[in-house]
């Protein structure tokens, strides 16, 4: 029977690993060596199945029978675990590999490139790093397994997937609570939206006119429990309106949340009364900042 043998590229695809730690594993496991620009094969790597073979278009590389993939150096300590690929990611929450890159840049922690994805500020702050394949040069990302941890991250994903996971009662959750409990939802915008005030409806029904994709309430993907009075998918874009400026808990309640935006850099619209009588001047100009044309 003949063996079947991987490229190391696609040996690290199959131990849903970036190539650039598969290559280091080996290298410090005595199985290959760096020569310059090159990966060369040691007596060692040939001990362990390690064979070179030449491909026309890319040239000699280094293969290893399908069976290397289960060997101890893949399984100890936490080198399986160092990072993570979105496969994996997604293999972990029941994601498929076609939509979990899509759905992490819909949550700022990552941006489609001119190829491949590219790793954003808020995706670092969540354990992120840049990688790219070696023959390619295509940018992926991979993940710190602290990741699957992450609250934000796990209720962002389920709700995605249509789940309703339960929320934790934090003392600040209460708090969130209390709010809407307080100003319930009961005006209806044109696309079929409820929100709690009148203002809140014009700038929904601003946005459903002008062809704007947008969401109402939505979580932030960070661990502190806060909610957006509006986001835009397109441009990463989060819209604030500040009402109650009177009110001390709610001035004090909005620096709070100034200095979570700020924090993790997103990209933040902040409107007040004046700006609502005066949307269609107003609202273009800051979605413009963000490369968001209102037509």
């Amino acid at each position: 029977m003949t063996n079947k043998y991987l490229s190391t590229t696609a040996l690290s695809k199959e131990l849903q690993l970036p190539a650039k730690e598969v290559f280091k594993l080996l290298s410090e496991n005595g199985l290959v060596t760096r020569e310059e620009e090159n990966w060369i094969l040691t007596d060692k790597g040939k001990d362990k199945g390690g064979i070179v073979k030449s491909h026309t278009k890319f040239g000699t590389y280094i293969a290893w029978t399908e069976d290397f993939k289960n060997d101890i150096i893949f399984r100890s300590g936490e080198n399986n675990t160092k990072h993570l690929t979105s496969t994996a990611l997604g293999n972990h929450f029941g994601i498929s590999k076609f939509r979990i890159n899509p759905i992490l840049s819909e949550l700022g922690l990552v941006q489609k490139g001119v190829k491949g994805w590219l790793i954003t500020p808020l995706g670092k702050l969540m354990g992120g790093e840049q990688y790219e394949y070696d023959k390619t040069g295509v940018p992926y990302v991979c993940w710190n397994p602290s990741i699957l941890s992450k609250k934000s991250i796990i209720k962002s994903l389920k709700e995605i997937q249509g789940e309703s996971p339960t929320e934790e009662k934090s003392e600040d959750n209460q708090t969130n609570v209390g709010f809407r409990e307080k100003f319930e939802a009961k005006l209806r915008t044109a696309d079929g939206h409820y929100v709690r005030s009148r203002a809140e409806m014009l700038i929904d029904n601003w946005l459903y006119m002008s062809e704007i994709v947008h969401a109402f309430e939505r979580k932030l993907p960070v661990e502190e429990d806060v909610y957006c009075d509006f986001y835009l998918p397109v441009g990463k874009v989060y819209i604030e309106f500040w009402g109650l400026e009177n009110d001390e808990k709610y001035k004090e309640r909005k620096q709070e949340k100034i200095k979570i935006y700020q924090k993790y850099g997103f990209n933040l619209i902040e409107l007040n009364d004046d700006d609502i009588k005066n949307l269609d001047d107003v609202l273009p100009k800051k979605l413009l900042k963000f490369g968001i044309q209102a037509y």
